[in-house]
């Protein structure tokens, strides 16, 4: 048994380092709120962490949309150009429209774009800007990347672009492939949903979301209480709702670990607290014709008059990238699309396709384009292999990567790649239409009569005052900004605190026992949200079935 002498020096250093930590922590949030209101201040740009030329501003086309196409310039210090294998097709980087601004695939020198620069490729990168275009449609914007992609082919003749599609962007990619045959070559989908309705019960909660909120008519009205615009920062709020003990340990660790997560904490959420707007018109169709409506599959989805998607003209090879522990894009709507397009692996040989899917363990929707790791193995790896990839007969292949040695960073020969044959009929996820197909006719129902009765008076009220109140008092917001000395002049006292204990800092060691205890707090927490979260999941996935029929 222990003596109070031996127990109080370590209980009183213990108190010191844990005071120490939280003033550091909450200076911590204090500098997220700055750099917030920072990146407000400054238009909300792209946070790529390359310097780049704008080749072509949507916004100046005859029908604008608010994006634009840029080259990107430099490379570790050097000039992009010089690092160049002329021999190499040129990469193209789309990053998902879904509440935040771009720059997920390039915002360090490990990312996507960074792997693509190391192995030669001249790298493009597809942005978007805070506002959309007045009236923009979603028409209008794959109008823009259209010919973003084509003027992409133009500048390298022979040598087709490699398109790579980031979450929702991986759609707007596999459109293009439909669309722009002969002008592109491989397209890559990260976490790419394309079967919306796919999902495993309990364990993919947001594809039953609708059936709760009445469907598309939500959407419709916040974006007529943004004055014609749809805040991203609702998506945003959606995704930390889906997983709760996510972002308790994103905040439980930052304090843990306040020492050497100050700077990689404050790095992602620059990006990830800054939120952009869609147009009305764009997000009713993705919500109406995808989430809700799953139209892209089944070749329904209608770009504009007289044009619907069909996923059938694909002729360029695709590589799917997903992940099992990726619980908002799992490898179900990622590859469940296939055998809804191609009937069995005889009819998708015949097509003359290719495709290649690639599967991770473990890693979460966002470390399949933000991981370091991931990365500077798989996404390398693909980059590597592409011309493998082409010269692959007709057919459904799984990339298998071995790699003895565990280093994510060895190069060819001391990992190796091949292609396993599969059949389509594998991909099948089993799941009931029914409940989904009720869900898309309520939400119909509900949309029509918001549409024609509510919309108007709605629209008629709303103004860029109101829109502008309702923009900076959402809570993803105020959640931030308010920690900002500017709107809490105490912060300026924890940061002279702050500034001091920073000079002196003296950790403790992890294996002391106060933070040995202190993890273990941290890890009980996190099960405890863990098993809430489950228990939530499954409450809803129950009243879903019971609201619509069936097991979803």
């Amino acid at each position: 048994m222990l003596l109070p002498s031996e127990v109080l020096p370590d209980l009183i250093a213990y108190q010191c380092d844990a005071w120490e930590r939280m003033i550091l922590f909450w200076d911590t949030l204090r500098v997220r709120a700055d750099n917030m209101l920072e990146h407000e201040r400054l238009g909300l740009p792209p946070l790529l962490d390359f310097r780049s030329e704008t080749i072509l501003d949507a916004r100046t086309f005859e029908r604008p949309a608010n994006y634009a196409l840029l080259r990107i310039v430099e490379a570790e210090a050097a000039e992009a150009a010089c690092c160049v294998d002329e021999e190499k097709p040129p990469v193209v980087v789309l990053d998902p429209r879904a509440g935040h601004g771009p720059g997920i695939g390039g915002f360090k020198r490990e990312s996507e774009v960074g792997m693509a620069l190391k192995e030669g490729h001249p790298v493009y990168f597809i942005i978007f800007f805070p506002e959309p275009c007045r009236g923009q449609t979603l028409a209008d914007v794959l109008h823009a990347l259209r010919r973003f992609v084509e003027a992409v082919s133009l500048r390298h003749p022979g040598k087709p672009p490699v398109l790579y599609g980031n979450c929702q962007a991986g759609w707007a990619v596999t459109l293009l492939s439909a669309d722009c045959q002969g002008f592109v070559g491989p397209a890559v989908l990260n976490g790419s949903p394309l079967s919306y309705w796919a999902g495993e019960a309990g364990v993919n909660p947001m594809r039953i979301a609708a059936g709760f909120l009445g469907g598309a008519w939500i959407a419709h009205l916040l974006a007529d209480l943004g004055d014609g615009r749809f805040d991203g920062a609702w998506l945003v709020q959606n995704f930390e709702n889906l997983k709760p003990e996510g972002v308790w340990e994103k905040y439980a660790n930052l304090y843990v670990q306040v020492d050497s997560e100050r700077e990689r904490f404050l790095s992602f959420e620059r990006w990830w607290n800054g939120f952009y707007f869609l147009g009305r018109e764009e997000i009713l169709s993705i919500v109406e014709n995808l989430f809700i409506g799953n139209q892209l599959e089944q070749g329904h989805f209608r770009i504009c008059a007289g044009c619907n998607a069909d996923l059938r003209r694909i002729r360029n090879p695709l590589v799917i990238f997903a992940s099992y522990g990726d619980n908002i894009t799992p490898p179900h709507q990622a590859l469940g699309w296939i055998p809804v397009v191609y009937r069995d692996t005889a009819e998708l040989k015949a097509a003359g396709q290719r495709i290649v899917y690639l599967t991770n363990p473990h890693v979460g929707h966002l470390g399949i384009f933000v991981s370091a790791g991931v990365a500077r193995f798989e996404h390398r790896a693909i980059l590597e292999s592409l011309g493998d990839l082409e010269a692959l007969d007709p057919g459904l292949y799984e990339m298998k990567i071995d790699n003895p040695t565990g280093d994510p960073c060895c190069r060819k020969p001391h990992y190796a790649v091949r292609f396993e044959p599969r059949e389509v009929g594998a991909l099948r996820f089993a799941y009931q239409r029914g409940p989904f197909e009720q869900v898309e006719a309520v939400s119909d129902a509900i949309e029509a009569l918001y549409r024609s009765f509510v919309s108007p008076w709605v629209q008629a009220f709303a103004n860029p005052w109101s829109a502008e109140l309702a923009k900076w008092l959402h809570p993803m917001r105020t959640s931030r900004y308010l920690l900002s000395a500017s709107f809490s002049p105490w912060m300026h006292g924890v940061a002279a605190m702050a500034e001091v204990i920073r000079a002196n800092r003296r950790p403790l060691e992890d294996d002391h026992p106060g933070l040995v205890a202190e993890r273990a707090l941290v890890a009980r927490v996190t099960n405890l949200l863990e098993e809430f979260r489950k228990r939530r999941d499954q409450v809803q996935e129950n009243l879903f079935n019971r609201l619509y029929g069936g097991e979803a």
